[in-house]
């Protein structure tokens, strides 16, 4: 075999490597999430849970978390997002060993005392969490999380709406924000809300890359 012959081989050889390396890199790559390469860190905060006890930092270590802000009263957006999250977790937990936890901020801590969230996150999964505070602690804590929310209606009007992202946050079991998952909008007359498969996907995705 000539020298002409070998130099060719091995130029091929090296391209079809990085080619199958480069496609099996894009395969490992969440399509929709947003991840953070470095991940962020979350100030102090304490939050209380639908049982009444703190829920802080220290709650986050250990876990894959995944952060949702809403209310009881929505409409739409919360009841859609907390079925599609109860439709995975049994997946998420498959894949985390156990180690995920679900929890729903309520935007709304007027209307929301911990009874009635007790009641609501309870509908959706026994083992979803739902936390609540006073909005002195809830703005910079949705702030921290790269989340909003806001109350522009009258709210002596006991119907009252509050604006809030559907998008759900992932924090690490450091405590630390890893990706964000954004509601997959095709039609825009459609409840903006996650696609669980869509997020499943990308959820693994995202924890093999962080357990390699």
């Amino acid at each position: 075999m000539n020298k002409l012959l070998i130099l060719i081989l091995a130029v091929a050889s090296t391209a079809i490597g990085a080619f199958v390396y480069q496609h099996h890199f894009n395969n490992q790559q969440p399509e929709h999430a947003l991840m953070y390469q470095q991940p962020r860190t979350i100030p102090g905060f304490e939050l209380t849970d639908h049982h009444g006890n703190a829920f802080t930092n220290e709650q986050l270590k250990g876990k894959w978390t995944l952060f949702f802000f809403g209310y009881t009263s929505c409409p739409d957006v919360c009841p859609v997002t907390l079925q599609e999250l109860n439709y995975i977790y049994p997946q998420l937990k498959e894949i985390t060993a156990n180690n995920v936890q679900v929890a729903l901020v309520t935007a709304d801590p007027k209307r929301d005392t911990q009874v009635k969230l007790n009641s609501y996150i309870r509908y959706f999964n026994e083992e979803f969490f739902a936390l609540r505070a006073g909005h002195e602690v809830l703005f910079p804590f949705a702030r921290s999380l790269g989340l909003m929310y806001g109350i522009v209606e009258d709210t002596s009007d006991e119907y009252y709406l509050v604006n809030h992202s559907a998008s759900i946050v992932l924090t690490n079991p450091h405590g630390q924000i890893q990706a964000i998952f954004k509601p997959v909008q095709t039609d825009p007359m459609a409840i903006p809300s996650i696609d669980s498969e869509i997020m499943l996907s990308d959820f693994e995705k995202i924890y093999q890359q962080k357990n390699k």
